[in-house]
């Protein structure tokens, strides 16, 4: 595994990813931030950890 050109590619995939999301739902994703700014900081860390845990998770398994 060669992580100075496999980091580099999945951060260029984040971005297709979420540049799509915004650029065919942007309605959808403008509600969704407003929604995310009204829960406690506690909460998004929470899950954002678990985010985090899984997308690991995912990773290691895939590369398994």
């Amino acid at each position: 595994m060669d992580i100075g050109r496999e980091l580099p590619v999945a951060l260029a995939l984040v971005l297709v990813i979420e540049g799509s999301v915004w650029a065919l739902f942007p309605d959808a994703m403008r509600r969704m931030m407003a929604a995310l700014c009204e829960r406690p900081p506690a909460e998004l860390r929470i899950a954002g950890m678990v985010l985090a845990v899984f997308g690991v998770a995912l990773a290691w398994l895939v590369r398994r």
